[in-house]
Formats: C-alpha cells, structure tokens, sequence
C-alpha cells in the first residue's frame, strides 16, 4: 500500500499554473491518503504571495471529509523532486482532531518506512 500511495502523489506532484502574483505556486507538494475503508484521496498544496494556502494534506483530508469519512490507514506527502516529507505539525494536529483514531495513522516518512502519527505528536494539548 505505502508503494501504492508514494506513486499516486508522485503522479500528481508539480507545478500548476497560477496567475496574478509573484510567488505564487501550486502543486510542489501532493498528498495521497487511504482510508479505513479503503478510499483514496489525493491533494495539492496552495501557496500565494499574502501568505495564504494550505498543505497538500489538508486538500487531501478535505477531499476525505466531502465524502463523509474521518480516519485515515495511511497518509504521504511528496515533494517536486519525489522526496517525501513528514507533515508539518499543522497538519499532524489537523488529522488528530479530525478523528481522535487517527492517532494509529500510518504516515509514511520515506520509501520503506512509516510510523504512527502519535510518534510525530506524542504529547496532545487537550490530554
């Protein structure tokens, strides 16, 4: 599965055209995720000038929750170059608060290994 998700962000990594500002960029980051229920969903992330965007993660979990489910079995995230990154601690805390069980998420911190997201956030605020 991890294979599966890692060629699925790299399908959809790069960049995408945005138009207005310097600076502006879409794409150098994509995320694929799977569900317990063995869904699929993928994002990009969103960076303009002023600051504004989103992870890839975070497009990829909304995509999730618009079809009605919350825990995530596996989530990774690649850059341009196919490197793939750990979530940022913004992301780690969004997939916890989404559905408390996503403390056994899988997160995929390179080609051959994964580890489960209370590993990455191991001390919660709200405990």
């Amino acid at each position: 599965m991890k294979k599966k998700l890692i060629n699925i962000a790299k399908q959809i990594v790069g960049k995408y055209p945005l138009s207005g500002f310097d600076g502006n960029s879409a794409g150098e980051v994509a995320a694929a995720l799977i569900t317990v229920q063995e869904n699929i969903y993928t994002g990009i992330c969103i960076d303009v000038a002023c600051s504004l965007g989103f992870c890839a993660e975070h497009a990829a979990i909304a995509e999730m929750l618009k079809s009605h489910e919350t825990e995530v079995k596996y989530i990774v995230a690649v850059r341009e170059d196919g490197k793939i990154l750990p979530p940022c601690g913004r992301c780690r805390e969004m997939l916890m608060q989404i559905n408390s069980n996503n403390r056994f998420t899988n997160v995929i911190i390179d080609e051959d290994t994964s580890i489960q997201l209370s590993e990455l956030l191991p001390y919660q605020w709200n405990n």
